[in-house]
């Protein structure tokens, strides 16, 4: 078999790369193509707008860029970004983290928000009470309606149930 490189340490363990073997990982394949394209670093960087340390540090593998360089990088080197992440676990791993967090927080605000409302609402029912019954106000704001005996519980227990649901679930993942 080839050697296609020398041995190289990947944090704790040495790695032989045999050609036909072992698939490329993200930072060999990064600058496999650049090099292909004869693009330095520098010129790269320059067409992110990043810097040229970041795109060095992609390719020793102690980043990763996100998910939108990532395509931007697949459009550059006309590969498809399949391709690009081929054989690499680790940032396949990341890309799937990052994506929870753009999902999850946007869902769990939204959660919190409405249990923010709910007890608003149930704190303003409870002083229109106090106040109709000791202050001798006559706010009769949906008084006798289903809707406003029952709305400020359930947007309450709907906002609660949601937002912790959403701590355990991103938690655990």
């Amino acid at each position: 078999m080839l050697l296609r490189g020398s041995l190289r340490l990947d944090r704790e363990t040495i790695i032989v790369e045999l050609l036909g073997d072992e698939e490329i990982k993200f930072p060999q394949k990064l600058k496999e193509e650049r090099l292909k394209r004869e693009m330095s670093q520098q010129q790269l960087g320059e067409l992110h707008n990043i810097n040229r340390q970041s795109i060095s540090k992609w390719e020793r593998g102690e980043g990763y860029p996100g998910i939108e360089l990532l395509i931007q990088l697949s459009e550059i080197f006309d590969i498809t970004i399949d391709e690009l992440l081929k054989g690499d676990d680790h940032l396949k791993e990341q890309i799937i983290e990052d994506g929870k967090q753009l999902a999850y927080p946007k869902l769990k605000l939204f959660f919190d928000v409405l249990l923010v409302m709910g007890l608003l609402l149930v704190a303003s029912k409870i002083l229109i009470l106090i106040g109709n019954k000791f202050l001798n106000l006559d706010i009769t704001f949906f008084q006798g309606s289903i809707l406003y005996a029952t709305i400020p519980f359930i947007t309450s227990i709907i906002g609660g149930i949601g937002s912790e649901t959403l701590s355990k679930k991103y938690e655990s993942e």
